[in-house]
């Protein structure tokens, strides 16, 4: 048990008992908060409230932080590709075709097995430290909390936006410029298992500028300011110009005019979405700085750039 006692200021009178553990206790996470004032271990005065009920300044405030360890996974060996690591955290960069998170089908060989096995320490982190996740298909950084303090640093950097996410994908069509789109992103009203435009979803936001065009593709790279279930796909799928491979919002596959060859091989063999996270930059949630790692373009998107340009010249 780890329990922490604190009172409540009477500053903070009129505070909602969600909003002062936020102030009382930062190194945790407000979800996780929220999960154990909703589980019994936070009590005010002796008692269990509700997560909205207002502060009156002087309650003793008692929290059962004790850590919530993963006994449902198990832990395996698999090769991880380690960019940084220190006691605070882990940057990984993922390849395509590894899951992060066990699911439906998935219940071994995910990154999260590979991090138990890697660093046990973390069957006592959310998700094994997890804080966010990209596509099976899609792969790059990734950053992982080895803390519960790091846990929540990162995780409310996500929820501010201000963690620095750029991608390189390769689009169907050629470009004339780049852009930013706007548009709420949801469940697919008819198909669960897709991601659309509804004006009942939640607010996303895509920006993204041309880096290299060819014949009939594009090479962009994509900054995010939110972080939606298949964003990047979905918008810009949406604009007209879905990711080349994507096999769930780019089309029936199509070889294009005046394709030579060589991209034939590639763009045939290309089985997945050409979408790789490139750049990470975070606030360290040790030291306060800055800090920015990025991942070169996978064997599989060089091999495929190098073809498209090649084509272009013949």
């Amino acid at each position: 048990m780890n329990f922490m006692i604190k009172i409540v200021p009477f500053e903070m009178a009129g505070f909602r008992l969600d909003q002062a553990l936020a102030e009382l206790f930062p190194e945790y996470s407000r979800s996780r908060l929220q999960t154990w004032i909703k589980s019994g271990r936070v009590l005010v005065d002796e008692e269990q409230l509700r997560p909205k009920a207002l502060m009156k300044g002087g309650e003793v405030i008692v929290l059962n932080a004790e850590a919530d360890v993963i006994t449902t996974l198990e832990a395996e060996e698999l090769p991880l590709e380690i960019v940084f690591e220190d006691s605070e955290m882990l940057i990984i960069n993922k390849p395509a075709g590894l899951v992060v998170h066990p699911a439906a089908g998935n219940w071994s060989g995910t990154l999260q097995n590979g991090l138990l096995f890697y660093a046990p320490v973390l069957s006592t982190i959310p998700r094994s430290g997890i804080v966010h996740r990209i596509d099976k298909d899609t792969s790059g950084l990734l950053m992982i909390a080895k803390t519960l303090t790091a846990h929540a640093h990162l995780v409310n950097q996500l929820q501010s936006r201000t963690v620095q996410r750029e991608y390189l994908a390769v689009t169907q069509g050629r470009m004339t410029s780049g852009g930013t789109v706007d548009e709420p992103i949801g469940r697919h009203p008819v198909n669960r298992k897709r991601q659309a435009i509804v004006a009942s979803g939640k607010v996303a936001i895509t920006h993204f500028r041309v880096l290299e065009r060819y014949q009939q593709h594009t090479l962009i790279g994509v900054k995010l300011e939110t972080g939606r279930t298949h964003q990047i796909r979905v918008h810009m799928a949406h604009i007209h110009y879905p990711l080349l491979g994507d096999p769930v919002y780019g089309g029936r596959f199509r070889l294009p005019k005046n394709c030579g060859a060589e991209l034939a091989v590639e763009l045939q063999g290309f089985k997945r979405q050409a979408l790789h996270a490139a750049k990470l930059g975070i606030i360290h949630p040790g030291t306060g700085k800055y800090c920015e790692w990025t991942a070169e373009l996978p064997e599989d998107m060089d091999k495929l750039t190098e073809a498209l340009a090649t084509n272009d010249k013949i």
